[in-house]
């Protein structure tokens, strides 16, 4: 059974309860998950006239353990705040250590599916990076980091959604520019032309008998038709785009490489329908993905427990996503896995981690200057901390996406993406 916000504290469960009402309020009525997917031939055009990456934009709700996925082993002081909970050096012969990476840093042997992509140069962790933002409200914290500002931040869009309002697409045809793969349009996504939430890629379509599919469609094509814009415009642009994707062969696709998803694992299947997406090359430029329970409180087990198993799944989907692209040639992607907070580093009596500050931050794909482990590291002696509590943010995370975002995804206009900031240039790509 994957983790849910409902065993998450009372603050997260709550955010998650409102975030579905309003995701629910947001869709568009008669779009639902399809009874059954026939196979499909996939649709793909050479379009891009210049390099511009797909960026997958993961985010691990509900604040994850940055020190227990990418270990500072090298850090004595580690081993003293986590006397239970710290993973053991690579050096010390137990069963369960890390993976040394760089002689300070280890990779949760949770993660070692990971290991490859990190040796090819391919995967990047960007530590003690996060947002400045002081809040450790999980509701206040996601919101201010996915619309790209601070405290205090009114904005209705989302740094994506501007990023995309911002640029001419890729493709000029392209009818759907940017995925949120849920049931409503992640903030991050607000305010990107052509951009949908589709919690099922396989499934996108209209309920009832398929026999009358076309009818139904036809119908519903022929009514909205005499409606005034913008309408008009949406209900055509939305049917039009159930039909691209029902061209895509979801069902029968075949990852390259050897590759292989757990389906059965929402990121895993999540994923893998991403690849196709972008192997199919509709002029899809971004994809928002969720994974939720990181808030572990009690009970967090790096090692053999909830958190374990929460890296585990990540780090097998993300390097089935990595050996699946890397395989022939195929359209350029970063992956970009983030999370609102990082956690205490002390651990607590219920052998869990509360609410922290700095965390870590993965970057994957061809264009990462990967392999190594970027970071400013200040320590974790008491008096080096955040509030004598946390690893501090030495690294602002809107210095890494702006550095993707102006060389990767074709957009220089990066004052309009992040009003008010000016970002570091931190060298995370090749």
């Amino acid at each position: 059974m994957e983790p849910t916000p409902a065993r998450c504290c009372p603050e997260y469960a709550e955010l998650s309860r409102r975030g579905f009402l309003q995701a629910g309020a947001g869709s568009l009525a008669g779009l639902a998950a399809m009874a059954s997917w026939l196979p499909r031939v996939a649709v793909a055009r050479d379009y891009r006239s210049t390099l511009r990456d797909t960026i997958v934009w993961i985010y691990l709700r509900g604040a994850a353990d940055g020190l227990s996925m990418c270990v500072p082993w090298g850090d004595d002081n580690y081993y003293l705040a986590r006397p239970s909970l710290a993973i053991a050096r690579p050096d010390s012969g137990a069963a369960a250590r890390c993976i040394d990476l760089d002689g300070f840093f280890g990779l949760s042997p949770a993660m070692a599916a990971l290991h490859p992509a990190y040796l090819a140069g391919d995967l990047l962790f960007v530590h003690a990076c996060g947002s400045p933002d002081p809040s450790r409200s999980h509701f206040d914290a996601q919101r201010f980091m996915e619309v790209g500002q601070v405290s205090g931040d009114t904005s209705l869009t989302g740094w994506l959604g501007r990023h995309l309002a911002s640029v001419a697409p890729a493709d000029p045809l392209a009818m759907l520019r940017a995925v949120g793969i849920s049931t409503g349009l992640q903030r991050v996504l607000e305010g990107g032309p052509a951009t949908l939430p589709i919690p099922d890629l396989a499934a996108f379509g209209l309920l009832g008998n398929p026999a009358t599919k076309t009818a139904r469609t036809n119908a519903l094509r022929d009514m909205y038709a005499t409606v005034p814009d913008p309408l008009r415009a949406t209900a055509s642009t939305t049917l039009a785009t159930v039909g691209l994707l029902d061209q895509i062969g979801f069902s029968t696709y075949q990852p390259g490489g050897g590759a292989q998803y757990n389906a059965a694992e929402s990121l895993g299947y999540a994923l893998k329908t991403s690849a196709a997406l972008i192997k199919a090359q509709i002029g899809v430029e971004a994809i928002a993905i969720d994974v939720h329970g990181w808030d572990t409180h009690s009970a967090q087990g790096p090692v053999s427990g909830t958190m374990a198993m929460l890296m585990n799944r990540l780090s097998a989907a993300l390097a089935a996503f990595h050996q699946d692209m890397g395989s022939g040639s195929n359209p350029g992607y970063i992956v970009a896995v983030v999370s609102e907070f990082g956690r205490r580093v002390f651990e607590n009596g219920s052998l869990g981690t509360d609410h922290g500050h700095g965390n870590a931050m993965m970057l994957m794909g061809p264009a990462v200057a990967g392999g190594r482990v970027l970071r400013n590291w200040r320590g974790l002696a008491q008096e080096d901390l955040y509030d004598y509590a946390d690893l501090q943010v030495t690294i602002d995370y809107r210095d890494v996406l702006a550095e993707i975002i102006e060389h990767r995804l074709g957009n220089s206009n990066i004052a309009s993406i992040f009003p008010g900031y000016q970002p570091v240039n931190r060298g995370v790509l090749a």
